[in-house]
C-alpha cells in the first residue's frame, strides 16, 4: 500500500511539473486524474474542469469534450470557480517562468 501511495505520489508530482511547462498531456492526465479519482487523488470536479481548460487551451482537443462532459454535472458556481483557478494558475505558472 505505501508503494502504491508512494507510486501515485510521484506520478501527480510529475505530471505537476510538466503541467508548470504547458505540458498538453500532462494538464489532461491531470483532469482524469481528478475527475476519475486515479493516481490518488480524489474526485474533485473543479479541479478536473481546472485541468481539461488548460489542457484545452494548450491544444488538447479531447480536453474540450471531456470538459463539456463534466460541465454537466457542475453548478454554474462550480465552473466559475474552475475558471478562476484555471486563470490562478495560468497566473501564478507565468511569473515563474518569468
Amino acid at each position: 500500500m505505501a508503494n502504491s501511495l508512494k507510486s501515485a505520489t510521484f506520478l501527480m508530482e510529475s505530471r505537476l511539473a510538466d503541467a508548470a511547462r504547458g505540458n498538453a498531456q500532462a494538464l489532461f492526465d491531470l483532469g482524469v486524474a481528478f475527475s476519475t479519482g486515479s493516481g490518488g487523488v480524489d474526485v474533485d470536479l473543479i479541479e478536473a474542469h481546472k485541468w481539461f481548460n488548460l489542457a484545452a487551451l494548450n491544444g488538447n482537443e479531447e480536453a474540450v469534450y471531456c470538459r463539456a462532459e463534466i460541465s454537466d454535472e457542475m453548478t454554474a458556481r462550480e465552473i466559475a470557480d474552475a475558471q478562476k483557478a484555471a486563470r490562478a494558475w495560468l497566473n501564478q505558472t507565468m511569473r515563474l517562468a518569468a
